[in-house]
């Protein structure tokens, strides 16, 4: 039997029904995307607190020099959440040795944010997360939206107390390695890809954006995977679109969070962030492929799909 809600004189209540689809949405979202961002205005309270570490990690290494987020420290991408010697991720040595360094131990909240968009913030984020950091959160809009909101900015880099810190061996569940992808290609693993670049590389038109040093010696894309670029998760002021949105973005390539799903891109710091979106928004099981297509697009033996026919010619 249907139930309706009533005011005490007997009539319908509305309020009751506003606060109930509410109560509902709240339930339907997944609790990751409550916890996974803080927005810009938490950061300026709680950016000082000594349970808290604001860490910049942008696509320029130099940016974070010319002002941060005031008690952020920053982190260089290429060198040190990196290991530019085996083309990896950090070493879990040196992963220690520099969460010691700035003072992060195990129950230290970890906001990351940078520049376009976030994107080396969510690779921030996930190598934290494949070595079993647990409070972790991305500051919503980074710092195109701190900038646009004009909040204090500092160069002055802060020193820590340093920190003990250990992990043990990474969480291959968030990680996926090209051996893997190609038992994916061949179909004797199960799982979808997801390819966040531009429709442009993923057709073949271009290798790479204009200007990237990392390229491959061949176009196109990994057989079978889905484009969906990694802009279209976000508004243009760099948050993240609603669980509801990003839910009917992935929907529409046929990623419904039924199975294990793929992210790549280039190099690994764009599909980072779709796996954030993925993974931590909408709470799907997802990998990243860190090789993405430097490694896939230059490995002998592996088979690509390319619309527009282009071949490199060394130029």
């Amino acid at each position: 039997m249907a139930r309706y809600f009533s005011t005490p004189s007997g009539g319908y209540n509305p309020t009751m029904k506003q606060s109930l689809i509410a109560l509902f949405l709240a339930i339907a979202t997944p609790a990751a995307a409550q916890d996974a961002l803080v927005t810009t205005d938490w950061v300026m309270q709680n950016a000082k607190d000594s349970k808290v570490r604001v860490v910049e990690v942008s696509v320029d290494p130099g940016i974070y020099e010319k002002g941060h987020v005031p008690g952020a420290v920053g982190f260089k991408w290429h060198s040190e959440l990196c290991d530019p010697v085996s083309r990896d991720i950090v070493s879990r040595e040196n992963f220690e040795k520099l969460c010691s360094r700035t003072g992060i131990d195990a129950d230290t909240t970890v906001v990351f944010y940078g520049d376009n968009s976030n994107w080396f913030a969510c690779w921030g984020y996930w190598v934290f997360s494949y070595y079993g950091h647990k409070n972790l959160r991305i500051m919503d809009g980074g710092r195109l939206k701190w900038e646009a909101e004009k909040r204090p900015m500092d160069t002055t880099a802060p020193l820590y107390p340093p920190a003990k810190y250990g992990v043990g061996a990474g969480n291959f569940d968030l990680r996926i390695r090209l051996a893997d992808v190609l038992g994916i290609v061949l179909k004797r693993k199960e799982a979808r890809l997801v390819d966040v670049r531009s429709p442009e590389e993923f057709s073949g038109k271009i290798i790479a954006p204009p200007g990237s040093a990392e390229l491959a010696i061949r176009a196109g894309h990994i057989p079978g995977a889905k484009n969906v670029p990694w802009k279209k998760a976000v508004r243009d002021d760099g948050t993240f679109k609603t669980v509801e949105e990003l839910r009917k973005l992935y929907a529409e390539a046929g990623i419904d969070g039924k199975g294990t799903v793929v992210t790549y891109c280039r190099i690994g710091e764009r599909s980072s962030h779709s796996w954030f979106a993925l993974k931590c928004l909408l709470g799907y099981d997802v990998r990243n492929y860190d090789g993405s297509w430097t490694e896939w697009g230059n490995t002998v033996g592996v088979p690509i799909e390319n619309e527009s026919g282009s071949v490199w010619t060394g130029k």
